[in-house]
């Protein structure tokens, strides 16, 4: 382990490696209930689906273990998911099979353009305030998912409000009291510099849920969306319900989908991806301090390879887009920098089609984590400089950071910066300092806005 992933290089050891493993599945393992929940809304199997997720997880992180020798973890991705059954097969009319051959498309473009360079070059383009600006943005955004999946935040005519604790408080008050109590242990086990302290924090949470419910405090009430928080089962062996989604991704039929349509499809798919991957890749990177002197991430072509082979792979299987995951910070939070932390939580996710009950019944608001983890992110912000020389920097890096959040979206948080930094720079008597790609990009970005 240690000549392969070069641990003392990176200033790391098993133990850490595998904590910050267990952290980051911890940390993310909701998306094994809450993809099939999402997906088997445009009339996929439900058990199917769940069996792809494990399995594109896992191939797909130990992908970019072994390519790349970085600590992120890849999984079908929140957004996409919800894009891929709502708005394409529900919204745009298409069947399933039709939407899953869209993203096995937009996996192969992904892999022609990361072995071309072309993922990389728009990588190093987007200047250091922006990629310190991406790691607070996605801090806040990942915050704002902790405190949804937590039950903290709510719909209200004010958009989100906090919750009602007294409310339905034997079923979601209680669950969201339950995620201040989990979130106050993990920020006392941080500050105490407890090894392993989010991993803690999570099981103490669920640990207290399970005793509310015995003892009669926390009630299980199905309609309300509160289920039971104890294990329906240890282990379930039965993968037969896989054949259902598996393959189906080359049964389209062009003629009824129209290549015009299909190809608008694949490139939606495509470019959410693109620069959701590579906030997510800025993001964890700077948190990590890996990127070097020039702001370039080190090695980031086998990186890019692993996601866009994992996002075929996946559709494959019978899941929408996989793509590197924000909550790789979690682990990186607690010590991990290599690979053997990816291939920790990948072979994680494979045990995981195992003993599915078990893992499931983990609650979403047993995760203070994601909301913690948005603090240990923001730390970057101190980075960004306000001073009248660089506010031409510094407003598009605002710009980026508070639209992450507010718009549910990385890919909309960096359109936003890079849109805005062009502008800024151009205006200002800066345009000497633009890369030639940024105004590249700004443009497609323009153009996105108006066609899409």
């Amino acid at each position: 382990m240690e000549k392969f992933f070069k641990l003392k290089e990176n200033g790391t050891n098993v133990s850490t490696e595998i904590m910050a493993g267990i952290t980051t599945f911890m940390t993310m393992a909701y998306i094994l209930a809450v993809n099939p929940n999402i997906l088997s809304a445009s009339g996929m199997d439900r058990g199917a689906v769940f069996t792809a997720t494990a399995l594109s997880a896992f191939i797909a992180t130990c992908l970019m273990a072994l390519l790349s020798n970085y600590p992120f973890v890849l999984a079908p991705g929140m957004g996409l998911n919800a894009y891929f059954a709502y708005t394409v097969v529900l919204g745009m009319g298409y069947t399933w099979q039709a939407a899953l051959a869209a993203v096995f498309v937009e996996g192969i473009i992904f892999i022609v353009l990361s072995l071309t360079n072309v993922r990389e070059a728009i990588f190093n383009a987007i200047p250091m305030n922006l990629k310190h600006a991406v790691s607070v943005g996605i801090g806040l955004f990942i915050a704002f998912i902790g405190l949804q999946n937590a039950g903290l935040s709510v719909d209200a005519s004010t958009l989100v409000t906090i919750t009602s604790f007294t409310e339905d408080f034997h079923t979601k008050g209680i669950c969201a009291l339950l995620a201040v109590i989990g979130l106050l242990i993990t920020a006392i086990f941080h500050i105490k510099k407890v090894k392993g302290g989010i991993l803690y924090g999570i099981l103490i949470t669920w640990g207290l849920g399970i005793i509310c419910e015995l003892t009669g405090i926390y009630t299980p009430d199905a309609e309300l969306g509160a289920y039971s928080l104890l294990p329906a089962g240890i282990i379930s062996t039965d993968f037969s319900a896989l054949g259902k989604t598996f393959g189906q991704c080359f049964k389209i039929d062009f003629h009824a989908v129209g290549i015009f349509n299909f190809i608008v499809i694949v490139f939606s798919f495509l470019f959410v991806d693109l620069f959701d991957t590579l906030g997510t890749l800025i993001g964890v990177s700077t948190k990590a301090n890996m990127l070097d002197e020039n702001g370039k991430l080190p090695n980031i072509k086998p990186a890019l390879l692993s996601d866009a082979i994992a996002t075929s792979a996946g559709a494959i299987l019978g899941t929408s887009t996989t793509t590197t995951f924000v909550e790789s910070s979690s682990g990186v939070a607690v010590g991990g920098r290599t690979g053997l932390t990816a291939c920790t939580t990948g072979v994680l996710f494979l045990l995981a089609t195992l003993f599915s009950p078990l893992f499931t019944s983990i609650p979403s608001f047993a995760t203070p984590a994601l909301i913690f983890v948005g603090f240990l992110m923001f730390e970057t912000v101190t980075d960004l400089t306000f001073d009248g020389e660089s506010l031409a920097d510094t407003i598009p890096a605002y710009l980026c950071i508070i639209a992450m959040p507010l718009f549910y979206s990385i890919s909309e948080g960096i359109c936003l910066g890079v849109i805005s930094y062009v502008i800024l720079q151009a205006c200002t008597g800066n345009a000497k300092k633009i890369n030639p790609l940024m105004y590249v990009l700004a443009v497609l970005f323009i153009m996105k806005y108006i066609f899409l």
